[in-house]
């Protein structure tokens, strides 16, 4: 098998302070910071249209305060604990709203959201089914509790 031998390349001498390379530093086919980014954009998208499909199912395509039937286009994501309270995009924490109940609830915790709004957690107890049993069991007790101060 013939061996490949190495040739020397030997540049021309350039004055000091001229850079020898005269291509640009980017390789062709490399994508660009900005396609990078669109990229990223993209996906997150998916992925915040996945998350919200599936809050969609698990809700029984209802607002889960009001139990208004809800489009994908008009439903927001709703943290039932809230991030300004230290809650978390957990599955378990995202809910469907209609934009006028979410805006409502704004960052109440749902204890506080409950006992001002019975009418809302007894919804939020029928619908919300993938909510974690600790934040419905809290939605009973604040609507027997409104609803016994109302008596």
């Amino acid at each position: 098998m013939p061996r490949r031998s190495l040739q020397r390349v030997v540049l021309p001498n350039t004055p000091r302070g001229l850079p020898r390379r005269t291509r640009p530093a980017t390789r062709r086919g490399a994508p660009s910071s900005a396609k990078l980014a669109a990229r990223a954009v993209v996906g997150a998208c998916a992925a915040k249209r996945a998350i919200k499909r599936e809050a969609m199912r698990d809700c029984g395509r209802r607002c889960v305060y009001c139990a208004t039937p809800l489009e994908i286009s008009i439903a927001t994501l709703d943290h039932v604990f809230p991030l300004a309270h230290g809650g978390t995009h957990a599955h378990g924490n995202l809910v469907t709203a209609c934009g006028p109940c979410n805006r409502l609830k704004g960052d109440l915790l749902p204890h506080e959201f409950f006992a001002r709004y019975p009418w809302a957690g007894a919804n939020f107890v029928r619908y919300a089914r993938a909510v974690h049993r600790s934040l419905k069991r809290g939605a009973r007790r604040a609507v027997s509790l409104a609803l016994a101060e109302a008596a």
